[in-house]
């Protein structure tokens, strides 16, 4: 670890001099590209220094010991346990540190919820978690958007698509994609029996354009009236878009602006984003033999957390961490699941270092 540390240290001083020094002009792609390498590296080098003169405090007090000063022997004693617990703990965070970062973590994502088993209450349920999602995103500072949905009478959703845009949004999100499973009694049902349902999430880092070419002319665009509430003005204007891309058969349907061209940009936004993730997965499917984890790209199938109503318990299956504050997730409150997914993820970079 102090080798990399090292090394990590020579390449911070060698960028400081690099865009301190006139040698690379301000503002070219090389510069942006220099200045965002040296800013990763600001908080790691930070706690380098932290780590240098905690190890430089232990010496001192060891040399003070040595000295048999019985005044100061005290007070070297205290110092010496204080630097060294700070020493252990700056230890685990520089490795925290050195693991390289997810590429994906600073992107928007596409957030898609699919109501599965369970008919009406699935729907419920999964307008139970776009809530959640919707909180916990406002919680954490980011902007959401929806971009195709798909609602039933009673207020639920067969299928909701929405956009979370901020610094670090998949890195918050990534740990959501699954199955997740319901269990309560559902408005619906006079008897009071607990019913199981289950809703499928999918977090899709959103692609950039420069990513994922779209040929026009493999596109079809067409408008309709929109099938959703909206009165007397959805009624008259086909503001509505269908678009569909022929290679791929995808088809996306969006009718949540008034303005056809939002609809159709908001459409090839999502499309965008669809071909991005056949792209991923298709080029992990390519590395045969190899098991290459990408958090937040597996397989939909797996249940991944229960949401247990009448013990207002919540249990993520992946690490085994069970909350008996059900109704505080609900409202947004992730954070406790996401820093403890995030740790166990963290835990398994460092064991295949």
């Amino acid at each position: 670890m102090i080798e990399k540390l090292k090394k990590a240290a020579e390449r911070y001083e060698q960028l400081g001099d690099l865009l301190g020094g006139g040698q690379v002009l301000a503002g070219s792609a090389q510069y942006k590209e220099l200045m965002k390498e040296f800013s990763d590296m600001s908080e790691l080098i930070a706690k380098y220094e932290e780590y240098r003169k905690a190890d430089e405090r232990i010496s001192e007090a060891l040399e003070l010991l040595e000295m048999g000063d019985k005044e100061l022997a005290d007070l070297a004693k205290e110092e010496l346990k204080e630097a060294k617990e700070d020493k252990v703990r700056l230890e685990e965070e520089l490795q925290l540190l050195l693991i390289p970062p997810d590429p994906l973590d600073g992107k928007n994502v596409v957030v898609e919820i699919r109501a599965c088993a369970g008919g009406e209450e699935a729907a419920l349920f999964a307008a139970d978690l776009f809530r959640m999602y919707g909180m916990y995103a406002d919680k954490m500072g980011y902007k959401t958007e929806r971009m195709s949905e798909n609602p039933t009478e009673l207020g639920g959703y067969r299928e909701i698509d929405f956009l979370v845009s901020g610094k670090g949004a998949y890195s918050h999100f990534k740990f959501e994609s699954g199955v997740h499973r319901v269990q309560r009694v559902p408005e619906t049902e006079s008897q009071g029996r607990i019913q199981t349902s289950t809703v499928s999430v999918a977090i899709l880092p959103e692609a950039d354009e420069v990513e994922v070419h779209i040929d026009p002319s493999d596109i079809t665009i067409e408008s309709c009236k929109s099938s959703g509430a909206g009165g007397q003005h959805i009624n008259k204007t086909e503001s509505a878009v269908r678009l569909t891309h022929k290679p791929s058969g995808i088809v996306i349907e969006c009718d949540e602006e008034r303005s056809q061209f939002k609809n159709k940009d908001k459409a090839l936004k999502l499309l965008r984003t669809r071909l991005y993730d056949m792209k991923m997965r298709e080029q992990q499917e390519s590395i045969a033999g190899q098991r290459r984890e990408q958090v937040g790209t597996g397989d939909r199938s797996e249940r991944i957390r229960t949401y247990n109503y009448p013990q207002g318990r919540i249990t993520d299956h992946r690490i085994g961490l069970t909350l008996y504050t059900l109704t505080a997730q609900l409202d947004g409150d992730l954070e406790p699941l996401v820093r403890a997914l995030a740790a166990e993820e963290a835990a398994k970079r460092l064991s295949e270092q």
